[in-house]
């Protein structure tokens, strides 16, 4: 009987929280990866341009002997791959080195203007995402209307647009001529010295000191540079939820709930939606990290003290430091957002979490 029915060996399957422990290890080494590689992109990218880095420190008027002893400073004697491993080290260390341009830490700058960037992308993502969803499933709601291809031309008249034309173009209109908007900057001169500087953030700190005042006057000046970098946003997202939604609208489900008698609006609004949850968060999640990144010459037109602003001049400058610095923070957002987006899959699609079992 043996022979008829040979035994197959006991396989125990691996406990759930076994599971969960190699996904999260796979995921911190996935990161780990990510990062090391960017930052070895950077170490050698850094070397090979034609910039160097002792001229940037001490000019083209010092002498040889400085020089030399600058370049000793630096570890450039060193060999490539010491010079590397001590990057690393310092890197791990939030050690960036010293600002050509500021002559501060390249981690306290970035602390000191990235409270702007965040704040104006946030702005501009609440407005992509307020405008750009409901654009998005009316258009897949009624396909081939005047309104598809407003929201068509709209996309094309975003994604071939300069940003910095239009920006010009905005002061013009709107500050220059009619007045309605705050100019360059963050705030005007005069009400600066009454913001309570809390968080960073000056329309959450005007609205926690209760000064309606300054908080007018920031949402002034934030609102025209949001709403261009906010027009990218509601693109992108409308044509990615209105993707989204015709593939849900063909669905079985979908043709059975009006079979019931299920009205239009909710089979779309209710059921559908819920179904695109997931991936219109991702693209949600995405265009939040490109408007943080795309806002450099949006920054530059409209003189905005932030991210943007700081790595323009760094580049200007030929200020590796912060170059990297800011390379590798940019890096970091998109490297944790997508681990995100994967956490929310795996979270709230039962599909995924099965594939891994």
């Amino acid at each position: 009987m043996s022979q008829l029915y040979p035994q197959q060996p006991l396989t125990l399957a691996p406990s759930p929280l076994w599971r969960r422990l190699r996904a999260a290890l796979k995921g911190a080494v996935s990161i780990l990866c990510t990062l090391l590689g960017l930052a070895a992109l950077t170490f050698f990218i850094g070397r090979l341009l034609p910039i160097d880095p002792v001229v940037a420190v001490i000019g083209d008027n010092a002498g040889q002997e400085a020089y030399d002893q600058m370049y000793r400073q630096l570890g450039l004697d060193q060999p490539l791959w010491k010079q590397f491993i001590d990057y690393i080290w310092q890197l791990a260390h939030l050690d960036f080195g010293i600002a050509l341009t500021t002559s501060h830490p390249v981690a306290q700058d970035i602390a000191r203007v990235f409270p702007a960037t965040l704040e104006l992308a946030t702005v501009a993502a609440i407005i992509g995402v307020g405008l750009g969803i409901p654009a998005g499933v009316v258009s897949a709601m009624y396909r081939n209307s005047w309104f598809d291809h407003l929201m068509r031309f709209i996309g094309l008249l975003s994604y071939s647009t300069p940003h910095f034309w239009l920006g010009l173009m905005g002061l013009l209109l709107f500050y220059a001529s009619l007045g309605w908007i705050g100019g360059p900057g963050r705030i005007d001169f005069i009400y600066e010295f009454e913001l309570q500087q809390k968080t960073g953030f000056w329309l959450v700190d005007s609205l926690l000191a209760g000064n309606w005042q300054v908080f007018a006057n920031v949402f002034s000046h934030i609102i025209l540079p949001a709403s261009i970098l906010g027009l990218n946003s509601l693109a992108y997202i409308s044509r990615m939820v209105r993707s989204f939604m015709i593939e849900q609208l063909s669905q079985e489900y979908i043709i059975t709930a009006r079979v019931k008698g299920l009205s239009w609006a909710r089979c779309v609004w209710v059921h559908a939606l819920r179904n695109i949850a997931v991936p219109t968060l991702t693209v949600v999640a995405l265009s939040w990290a490109w408007l943080l990144e795309g806002a450099v010459l949006t920054e530059t037109v409209f003189a905005w003290p932030g991210f943007g602003r700081y790595l323009t001049n760094a580049l200007l400058a030929g200020d590796m430091n912060a170059v990297v610095g800011c390379t590798l923070l940019i890096g970091g957002i998109f490297v944790v957002l997508n681990l995100l987006c994967d956490l929310l899959y795996r979270l709230f699609d039962p599909r995924t979490r099965q594939e891994d079992q």
